[in-house]
């Protein structure tokens, strides 16, 4: 059975943005490094306030912690300054604190805010499609409509990492790596999850593929654990045993998955004739 999709490798990045992309300092003070971009440019990846107050009200607002109170800070911001190019950081904020706090409903909310202004925020992109995914269910009347939705978000997210993608500012070469990685796996996590709720087990043995991949340096239990349901409903057996393995090696932390993962080995291995401590060279590697 598919679990939630609010990993960890999302709190990493939400911890990540944070403390890098989103601190007031880089936001409106920090010098971008020496690059060829015009002042017109780097004006548009950090809009600067248009007044001291702007300037002074925007760090009090994002200064707020905690989920509701940084929306509540977010809109107050917002109706004074309905033209600021920072009202998005604002949202961005509060959807981030929203989604530490475990609450899909405030997350997407404030995602829907950030799109709002900003149609090709990432960051936004990706939880949106997430938490779409994450709450998908067949028998929703609207279901439809959230496929496409998260079709759509994620793959534009992906897109977007592809070709132009700005990391944060303050972010050293390998930091900016991992950030971008990191993004686009949860992307194919997200249109992965989807898959494998429609029964399209093909496409989501291949999209869940490519996050494992994309993880490798950090690996993410959630996607090796959905990449052996996608492979098991395909009956490769070897390979989703060895899918289940990678992720009973990084479960440890959450009895819940651990606990499924555990479930889905013993009725594995029995399939694929294999005890728990063994390896099948065929299933080492996730589709490509």
């Amino acid at each position: 059975m598919p679990v939630g999709l609010l990993i960890p490798m999302i709190r990493l990045l939400i911890m990540f943005a944070l403390s890098l992309a989103l601190l007031p300092g880089n936001i409106l003070f920090a010098q971008i490094a020496s690059d060829g971009k015009s002042s017109v440019e780097k004006a548009a990846i950090h809009p600067p306030a248009k007044s001291e107050q702007e300037r002074d009200d925007f760090k009090a607002a994002f200064a707020t912690a905690g989920g509701k109170a940084a929306e509540i800070a977010a809109n107050n911001f917002a109706s004074r300054y309905a033209g600021s190019g920072l009202r998005q950081y604002l949202y961005s904020r509060a959807m981030q604190d929203y989604e530490l706090e475990n609450n899909p409903a405030g997350t997407l909310a404030m995602a829907q805010k950030v799109l709002a202004l900003n149609p090709d925020h990432v960051l936004a992109l990706v939880l949106k499609a997430t938490i779409l995914a994450d709450g998908l269910e067949i028998s929703d009347p609207d279901h439809a409509k959230k496929t496409d939705e998260i079709r759509r978000s994620a793959t534009l997210a992906i897109e977007s990492v592809g070709k132009g993608f700005v990391a944060p500012a303050a972010a050293t070469p390998q930091q900016a790596a991992v950030y971008r990685t990191t993004l686009q796996a949860m992307a194919y996590s997200a249109l992965g999850i989807m898959e494998l709720k429609m029964s399209d087990d093909a496409n989501a043995e291949k999209d869940l593929g490519r996050a494992a991949v994309l993880t490798k340096i950090t690996p993410d239990p959630f996607v090796w654990y959905h990449l052996a349901l996608a492979q098991d409903h395909r009956k490769k057996y070897a390979a989703a045993l060895n899918s289940v393995q990678q992720a009973l090696q990084l479960a440890s932390s959450n009895p819940q998955l651990q606990r499924l993962a555990e479930i889905e080995f013993d009725r594995l291995s029995g399939l694929a004739g294999r005890g728990r401590g063994s390896l099948d060279s065929t299933g080492t590697e996730p589709p490509q």
